[in-house]
């Protein structure tokens, strides 16, 4: 079970704050490392030690920004030093697995970046690991920590929008293209963390469709479906070549819907009093009849706490209270394991893969 949003409110309470800091270590310092770096070295309950990067110039701003931090081209160093706790892994995903197989073996607790692994042989042998030697492994599903994604999973929990309908979701801009990894696991890994969170439920079967405009490079729009038990149905559009930079997600229900715009500076959420009601009583039975309803649109007002920020603090009570965060290693597992079925259905022409749940226990 998800644990609900209410929950990860007191990660962020600056009340009770722990008197030992947890000393950390990082490794990448390319476009998301700066943020671990930044968040981790802010709060006043985690240390950065070191920082590890391949690149000279990398390792150059991490000196010239933090100069108590150390820094080295080496990997090792990080997982040889006896002072640092948990490692923060911000690499390509192929180096996922075996850079986080060797920090829980070195002793670390592991903070990941998305996705978990390559695979989800790779993702259970990660949890396996981290369990065999009690350390925590957290997955950077960066966007479920944010005010707006929790607003729609309390609307969602408290039945707001009735019974769900559909989960629809864009996630498109120009750049950046990946060379190691298709689009899907770029960008729709994020919406499919997002329906994880909010939905609390497990699609049945997924389909994918896409291609790659640029020989011999992964795929650069896809477009991603997964069916569920009952009526719902989520969609996610994913491109890395379009115009213009959208992050939009519509949720539909019988009650009330819901339009997320990641895009928009206020106002990301909003809620709409609009919806259908379907009547197929016998006087209808040669037409369905359906009702309309229109009503008033909500902005309900959003935590502006920064994502990273309120993940920064869950990590480090998770470590050091043994608090559960909704991001652990069975959630990172969970994304990989549709991201690897929608691979499988990518190279099939959008032949529908099915999901096995009870055989990975999540």
């Amino acid at each position: 079970m998800i644990p609900k949003a209410e929950f990860l409110g007191s990660s962020i309470d600056s009340k009770g704050k722990n008197s030992i800091m947890l000393k950390m270590g990082i490794i990448g310092y390319g476009y998301w490392g700066p943020n671990l770096v930044r968040n981790f070295q802010e709060t006043s309950d985690a240390l950065v030690l070191m920082v590890a990067d391949l690149k000279a110039e990398n390792l150059a701003k991490v000196q010239k920004r933090y100069p108590a931090i150390q820094t080295t081209s080496r990997v090792e160093d990080v997982f040889n030093n006896p002072a640092i706790e948990a490692v923060a892994i911000a690499t390509p995903v192929l180096t996922h697995y075996d850079l986080g197989l060797r920090a829980l073996r070195a002793g670390k607790h592991v903070f990941m970046e998305k996705p978990l692994a390559s695979s989800t042989a790779q993702a259970m042998e990660l949890i396996e690991e981290a369990e065999k030697r009690k350390r925590v492994l957290f997955v950077d599903h960066t966007f479920i920590y944010t005010g707006a994604v929790l607003k729609i999973k309390e609307l969602i929990e408290t039945g707001r929008l009735g019974k769900i309908y559909y989960y629809d979701s864009v996630r498109i801009n120009l750049g950046l293209f990946q060379h190691d990894v298709n689009v899907m696991w770029d960008l729709a890994v994020h919406d499919l963390s997002i329906m994880d969170f909010v939905l609390d439920k497990r699609p049945t079967m997924v389909a994918a469709t896409g291609i790659s405009n640029i020989a011999g490079e992964p795929e650069n729009i896809a477009y991603l479906t997964c069916f569920f038990e009952d009526s719902l149905i989520a969609h996610i559009h994913a491109n890395w070549l379009a115009p213009v930079k959208m992050r939009k997600t519509l949720i539909g229900g019988d009650k009330q819907m819901i339009v997320y715009d990641d895009v928009e500076v206020t106002e990301k959420v909003k809620v709409y009093d609009k919806g259908v009601v379907f009547n197929d009583k016998p006087e209808g039975i040669y037409r369905l009849m359906v009702d309309y309803r229109t009503g008033d649109i909500w902005a309900p007002h959003l935590d502006m706490t920064e994502a990273l920020q309120r993940e920064a603090n869950l990590f480090i009570n998770c470590v050091q209270k043994g608090e559960k965060a909704p991001s652990d290693g069975k959630a990172g597992l969970r994304i990989v394991h549709i991201l690897e079925a929608a691979t499988q259905s990518l190279a099939q022409k959008g032949k529908p893969i099915e999901l096995d749940w009870k055989k990975y226990g999540v």
